[in-house]
């Protein structure tokens, strides 16, 4: 059975640690063309109309928020998401990239505002990357912004198979130098959420977990350390 969201959330809330959304940090498996990309928009290598309005569409937990965020290091990039409000939307000169996470959830107003905002990135020469869960002539936004999404490059941003992301936890932990039990890497897979973003930070809980008992990690501190996010969770 999947763990309940509530329990997750207070678990990661006690004892995980957010890893940094860099492009580092990124799994890449079978977008590399994309990333390399996106990493020359950020290094500002990419000037060309041409590589400057992009979609990147994919479901929830493949990545795009992450790559998102590794592109404001780019000291002019600008994120907008749902949660902005509609005066958000509006350029300013500050900035010259622009990156909208999860469009297909933009309200009817923001959908507005960001139909003018790509108008406006595009004459000014300026950045655009555009995150949504389908591809722009499956989407059910304003006519005109759906086919602004479409007019640049389009990436589909891939998932992980469960063998890469077994692989990435791997080195993952390996890199920390923490020893893991043969079963936990997939008792982790197949019990939890199966994004990257989720399963790294149940990774982190159970080192911290794991740091703060004194003991190897095994599935049963996994189990142990699930049961105590249940007593956490309960009312």
């Amino acid at each position: 059975m999947l763990f309940r969201s509530s329990i997750m959330k207070q678990l990661l809330l006690d004892w995980g640690t957010p890893r940094p959304q860099t492009f580092d940090t990124f799994v890449v498996g079978k977008n590399a063309e994309l990333l390399a990309l996106l990493t020359g928009i950020s290094q500002q290598k990419n000037s060309t109309l041409g590589h400057q309005m992009i979609t990147v569409w994919g479901p929830s937990g493949s990545g795009k928020s992450h790559l998102c965020h590794a592109l404001l290091t780019q000291a002019h990039a600008r994120l907008l998401t749902p949660s902005h409000a509609v005066s958000e939307f509006i350029p300013t000169a500050d900035h010259t990239t622009y990156l909208l996470d999860d469009c297909d959830q933009l309200s009817e107003e923001q959908q507005k505002e960001a139909f003018a905002l790509f108008n406006h990135v595009r004459e000014s020469g300026g950045c655009w990357v555009a995150c949504t869960n389908q591809p722009p002539a499956q989407l059910t936004l304003r006519e005109d912004l759906r086919t602004r999404l479409g007019w640049g490059l389009i990436y589909e941003l891939h998932g992980l198979s469960d063998e890469e992301k077994l692989d990435a936890l791997s080195k993952s932990a390996q890199s920390r130098g923490l020893s893991l039990s043969p079963g936990v890497l997939p008792y982790l897979l197949t019990h939890f959420k199966r994004d990257m973003p989720f399963l790294s930070a149940m990774l982190d809980a159970l080192d911290q977990y794991s740091l703060e008992t004194q003991r190897p990690i095994t599935l049963p501190l996994l189990r142990e350390l699930l049961q105590s996010g249940e007593a956490n969770t309960s009312p």
